[in-house]
């Protein structure tokens, strides 16, 4: 499967972004998806996931009540809305996908061998 990010952008503290997914081939049933995000001088981390059947999804602690997966299965589109952005969210944002993560790897980077190219979230106060 193929992937390509986008909607990053500027924004305010507190504000909002919905970035998105697109993805060569219907992801649900096949696919577990994730948001990755790595900031200047940070290791990559795990933002969000939602697994491949059953739609479950899961989040980074920090952005929970915050950040919302969702699939578009009409658009083959994996969707991440964020909303009270704040500073320490500025990043380079990925989207990877995975036939194959078990549950205990799914906020492993390594367990995803499909990537999109990142975009970018800048959040300034």
């Amino acid at each position: 499967v193929q992937l390509q990010a986008s909607g990053g952008g500027s924004v305010h503290t507190g504000g909002s972004l919905r970035l998105s997914c697109a993805t060569s081939e219907r992801t649900s049933n096949r696919y577990t998806v994730a948001w990755f995000r790595q900031a200047i001088g940070k290791e990559r981390e795990f933002v969000a996931g939602i697994t491949r059947s059953g739609g479950r999804t899961y989040y980074e602690d920090s952005v929970k009540g915050r950040f919302v997966i969702s699939r578009d299965n009409a658009k083959n589109t994996v969707l991440l809305q964020m909303d009270n952005l704040k500073s320490e969210d500025t990043a380079v944002y990925y989207c990877a996908a995975s036939a194959t993560v078990i549950l205990s790897e799914r906020m492993n980077d390594r367990a995803y061998g499909n990537w999109g190219q990142g975009t970018l979230v800048t959040v300034s106060s």
